[in-house]
């Protein structure tokens, strides 16, 4: 007996954008292992040393379906690689694909985004903005369209400070159909100048653009049974399809890398500041569980005739089970002292700091000057330098994070709520995105776990290799903070003898000169 998503997913053809990111891969392995869709088509982008089919065989390989191989041996054969690119005009589609997918396709999973912060106005907007206008044209034209779920962010409006399960029109400086319109007449350079008048209070252009991608929904998608799904930061997995599985170090999963690391030491976030981190298969679950809730809300005669808006499901930490940058930091140091790794260059620890300045001058005495030392010994040992080269993309990454770190934004997640409510107690069992009830203890020894396994890719039999590295580190830490704090006291002694001396000898000197001058001038 299937479970209402499942029996709403079975015999599905999906359409999957953004399937050879972190999240795309998540939701077609959970796709794949948990319902019976009968086909699911992803988007894949050419690059310049591989075409489609080659990135197709690497991307079967990811360790992330090993659990769904062994219990699906052929499930990957119901995946078919289109050949597009979502910043490309048509998304760079066939017009053969384009009629397979328009005839096939009944559900859309729209994750395909570019969430580099620093990604060039012309850049962002090609991907983010035009690539949502261009995938609900593509979606008006599917006749069998079920649902339509376009991944946006929950930091897409975060410059207000509650943000609510709705479109915030009056954050953007200009409508979403303008900029498109700047961007097709204006040269990328000319565009690129205007960026600061049009992002206004935005921080950057990724959650910018994901702003007018959603005003887009908001303006050109009503007549379609589309939703939008606003993850807050995207973690490691926390149990499926594998516990901790992550692909890469990116956002503060690379904090947390650099930390086990030993390189990253001063951390430029407000500590009691809320963590808006979520699991990544919690994420993929939400994403599956929406296209079934605005499949099941969408009645076709009246939906047309009212013209809705667009439901809006954010997700985010529970507001009765937060954590703050400062326990989650601490919950990760404690997971890599108990399992370290061996790649580890110095004892982990990390320190705080929410002033610019401090933060800057931190930076050399925590960073630089031991990056410095650490690239000498390298060197003369024949080995290549690296840290000197990390630690200004590592500066500049924590800068571009600080406005959301720096503060804590408070996100209503009442329609996402109303999905879990709704949803059967068997469909929880299988698609759990249940924030209320995370263990963030459980939660952050899988992620750290899983780092060691899939980024570090260590074995368990290192550990105890790991463990006595440690613990010279930490004897090394403490000795150099001793000798630290020596040479501190030391140069304060040495000044507070010296301005003390002075004031004696003052005090034995000036009262003789005044006897002496009269004398002289009589």
């Amino acid at each position: 007996m299937q479970s209402d998503i499942q029996q709403f997913y079975k015999d599905k053809t999906v359409f999957v954008t953004g399937g050879t990111g972190f999240l795309g891969k998540v939701i077609i392995e959970k796709l794949l292992r948990s319902t019976d869709v009968k086909r699911i088509y992803f988007l894949v982008r050419k690059k310049k040393d591989e075409n489609v089919e080659s990135r197709f065989e690497v991307w079967k390989n990811e360790r992330v379906f090993d659990v769904l191989l062994k219990a699906k041996p052929e499930a990957l054969n119901l995946m078919t690689p289109i050949s597009g690119d979502c910043s490309a005009p048509d998304l760079g589609l066939s017009e053969e694909d384009r009629k397979i997918l328009t005839s096939e396709v009944e559900v859309v999973i729209h994750s395909a985004a570019s969430i580099r912060f620093v990604e060039p106005l012309h850049n962002a907007l090609n991907i983010n903005t035009r690539g949502t206008r261009l995938m609900i044209q593509l979606a008006k034209e599917m006749k069998g369209l079920k649902a339509f779920v376009h991944v946006s962010t929950a930091y897409s409006n975060c410059i207000t400070n509650h943000i609510q399960e709705r479109f915030y029109p009056e954050n953007l400086t200009c409508p979403a159909a303008k900029v498109l319109e700047f961007n097709e007449t204006l040269s990328p350079e000319l565009l690129n100048s205007m960026a600061p008048a049009l992002i206004g209070k935005f921080p950057n252009t990724y959650v910018y653009t994901k702003a007018l991608a959603e005003q887009l929904i908001q303006m050109e998608g009503q007549d379609l049974p589309i939703c939008i799904f606003r993850p807050a930061i995207i973690m490691a997995n926390f149990k499926e399809p594998m516990s901790g599985w992550i692909d890469n170090p990116h956002g503060v999963v690379a904090l947390i890398y650099g930390s086990a690391h030993g390189i990253l030491r001063l951390v430029y976030t407000k500590p009691n500041a809320h963590a808006m981190a979520v699991p990544g298969d919690y994420c993929a679950n939400v994403a599956v569980a929406s296209g079934w809730q605005v499949s099941k809300n969408a009645n076709p005669s009246s939906f047309l005739a009212a013209k809705s808006l667009p439901p809006i499901y954010a997700f985010a930490p529970d507001k009765s089970n937060t954590i703050d940058y400062r326990t989650a930091v601490q919950k990760s140091l404690d997971n890599n002292h108990k399992s370290p790794v061996t790649k580890t260059i110095w004892y982990p620890f990390a320190h705080f700091t929410t002033c610019p300045f401090l933060f800057k001058l931190g930076c050399i005495f925590y960073h630089l000057i031991p990056g410095f030392f650490t690239d000498l010994v390298l060197r003369l040992q024949g080995r290549k330098p690296i840290l000197m080269k990390i630690y200004p993309k590592i500066h500049e990454a924590l800068i571009l994070l600080y406005p959301f770190s720096g503060r804590t934004i408070v996100m209503d997640t009442n329609n996402t709520t109303n999905i879990w409510n709704d949803m059967s107690a068997e469909d929880r069992a299988i698609f759990p995105f249940d924030m209320a009830n995370l263990n963030w203890d459980d939660y952050f020894s899988r992620i750290y776990n899983g780092m060691r396994e899939f980024l570090f890719k260590e074995s368990w039999d290192t550990l105890e290799k790991a463990k006595r590295r440690l613990f010279w580190l930490h004897l090394l830490h403490r000795l150099l903070e001793i000798l630290l704090y020596i040479a501190v006291g030391t140069l304060i002694w040495t000044l507070f003898l010296h301005n003390n001396q002075e004031i004696k000898t003052e005090e034995v000197s000036f009262p003789p000169a005044i006897i002496i001058l009269p004398s002289l001038v009589s």
